[in-house]
């Protein structure tokens, strides 16, 4: 499973990126504007919800629950030091998606008993927190010996050349941005890292 996370651009702005994903064949959409107003995510939302709508794809706002409750997107991804999952959950309810980022094993445990429907971990490459290939061998086993099977979802600056080695950690899927915003054609680029992720689905089975 791909998951794509939109990330700040020179080159292409927001709407664009997503139409190009989308393209490439990915079906899960993060919006992530961090330092704008609720006003333009708003505004971006609004041109991304018909696009991922045609696509059937999954439309996800970063940290903005209120922006999530009132256009009716899937769900909602919360960082760190936000909104309590469970507090999102109640303005949410019961059909919304709603993924929180984790960063140790203890981070993940921690939602066993708490309604979440994925987990972020991270940062695999590229930041002060960075989990190593081994890391996350050791975290998802842990998680599931801990007896939680939320999906986890390995996110950071990975790259087509990493995923082989990131979904034998055990890892349902990963998460992407300007690895692929950053390739030569990231339309392209896209369709071959989910040939990559099918391809070793298939050899697992």
């Amino acid at each position: 499973m791909l998951q794509f996370r939109t990330h700040p651009s020179e080159k292409y702005n927001i709407i664009d990126e997503v139409k190009m994903v989308l393209e490439g064949g990915c079906r899960w959409i993060q919006l992530y504007m961090k330092d704008s107003s609720d006003e333009d995510i708003k505004k971006v939302t609004e041109k991304i919800i018909p696009l991922c709508q045609e696509a059937e794809a999954i439309l996800v706002i970063d940290n903005r629950v209120n922006i999530t409750l009132e256009t009716k997107v899937h769900g909602v991804f919360l960082g760190k030091a936000k909104m309590p999952a469970l507090e999102a959950r109640e303005k949410l309810g019961a059909g919304a998606i709603i993924g929180v980022t984790a960063n140790t094993a203890e981070d993940i445990i921690a939602y066993k008993k708490i309604d979440v429907d994925y987990v972020e971990l991270g940062q695999f490459n590229g930041s002060t927190e960075n989990l190593s290939i081994e890391d996350y061998k050791s975290i998802v086993s842990e998680v599931r010996n801990a007896g939680v099977e939320l999906p986890i979802v390995a996110v950071g600056e990975i790259s087509i050349d990493d995923i082989d080695d990131i979904m034998s950690t055990g890892v349902n899927g990963i998460a992407m941005s300007k690895t692929i915003i950053n390739a030569e054609n990231p339309v392209e680029y896209t369709k071959q890292v989910l040939a990559k992720l099918n391809n070793y689905m298939l050899d697992q089975s």
